[in-house]
């Protein structure tokens, strides 16, 4: 059974930094695109990042414009783990974050991905 776990969500003040991290059960994460997504309270779920699979583009990242210059993605391959650093965090970051993996489609589209974690909640606030 392949499951995505998220971890790191926290609640912070604006400014401050936080660090997600993604990691699988039942397979190996070096094989999937993999994206982070957030859904805010009465929103839609909207694509944050993703980074290639280790056989595609292996430098392929891809940021939403929100979020270029503050939210990086990397991988540890050797610890099969996806992280997000998120740095200078604004209170419009808050939301539940997740992890996806795809086959396919390294994008910041939902569609797009077949595998999805639980999520972690981010709470950005003074």
């Amino acid at each position: 059974q392949l499951q995505l776990v998220e971890s790191g969500g926290d609640l912070v003040q604006p400014g401050e930094s936080l660090r997600l991290s993604c990691t699988a059960s039942g397979f190996t994460l070096d094989d999937y695109a993999i994206g982070w997504f957030r859904q805010a309270p009465g929103k839609e779920r909207e694509g944050v990042s993703s980074i290639s699979s280790v056989d595609g583009d292996y430098d392929g990242t891809t940021y939403a414009d929100s979020v270029k210059g503050r939210f990086a993605i990397s991988r540890d391959n050797a610890k099969n783990m996806v992280y997000l650093q998120m740095n200078s965090l604004k209170p419009e970051d808050t939301g539940i974050y997740y992890c996806a993996a795809s086959l396919y489609y390294s994008t910041t589209n939902v569609a797009d991905y077949e595998y999805w974690g639980q999520g972690t909640q981010v709470t950005v606030s003074a």
